[in-house]
C-alpha cells in the first residue's frame, strides 16, 4: 500500500499545479474532483452547485474522494499524492455555515491519510475563474477552516513554504524521506 499524502490549501494556492508537476516527475497522484463535479452540474444548467445545493455537491465530493482513497491497489509506488482530502469537505461546509450529516465526520475519521501538506494563501499567484468564485480574502478564511478541520481529525499539518514548484516538491519529498 502506498503512503497516502494530501496536498491541501485554500483556493488558488497552487495545489493543482503542484500535483501536475509531481505527475510530470512520475509521482503517483489523485487529481481534484471538485471542478469535475462543478462542470457536470453546469452541463445540467446549475452554475454553482456548491452555492445552490452545498450538501449535494459535498456528498458527490465525499463519494468521489472516498473512492480515490479506497482504490489504491493499482498504484505500485510507495507515495500517492492527493489534490485535497476528505477533511476539506467539512472545512468548506463550516466556512459557509452549512450543517452536514454526521456521516461526513465518520468518513473523515475512518479513512485516514499518512501525511497532510498545507499550501498557504499566496496573493501573488491567486486568480479567480469560472469554478473559483472566492475572493482572496475568502481564500484566507478557508485556509483557517482547513487547519481546524484537519486538526479536528487528529492530523499534524505540515505547511509548505512559498517557492517554485520544484522547491515545493523538494520540501515535501525531503520531509517524506526516511
Amino acid at each position: 500500500m502506498p503512503k497516502k499524502i494530501v496536498i491541501t490549501g485554500g483556493p488558488g494556492t497552487g495545489k493543482t499545479s503542484l500535483i501536475s508537476f509531481l505527475e510530470e516527475k512520475e509521482y503517483q497522484c489523485q487529481n481534484e474532483i471538485s471542478r469535475q463535479v462543478t462542470l457536470e452540474a453546469q452541463k445540467k444548467g446549475i452554475d454553482q452547485l456548491f452555492l445552490s445545493d452545498p450538501i449535494l455537491f459535498s456528498q458527490q465530493l465525499l463519494e468521489g474522494r472516498l473512492k480515490q482513497h479506497q482504490e489504491v491497489s493499482h498504484f505500485k509506488k510507495n507515495l500517492l499524492f492527493y489534490d485535497r482530502g476528505l477533511p476539506d469537505i467539512p472545512a468548506y461546509l463550516n466556512f459557509t455555515k452549512v450543517s452536514y450529516p454526521d456521516s461526513f465526520d465518520t468518513t473523515c475519521q475512518t479513512y485516514r491519510y499518512d501525511t497532510v501538506f498545507l499550501l498557504p494563501p499566496w496573493k501573488a499567484i491567486y486568480t479567480q475563474d469560472n469554478e473559483r468564485y472566492e475572493t482572496f480574502e475568502e481564500a484566507e478564511k478557508i485556509h483557517n477552516f482547513l487547519i481546524h478541520s484537519y486538526q479536528k481529525y487528529g492530523y499534524k499539518i505540515i505547511e509548505v513554504p512559498f517557492g517554485t514548484l520544484k522547491e515545493r516538491m523538494h520540501f515535501m519529498i525531503t520531509y517524506l524521506a526516511p
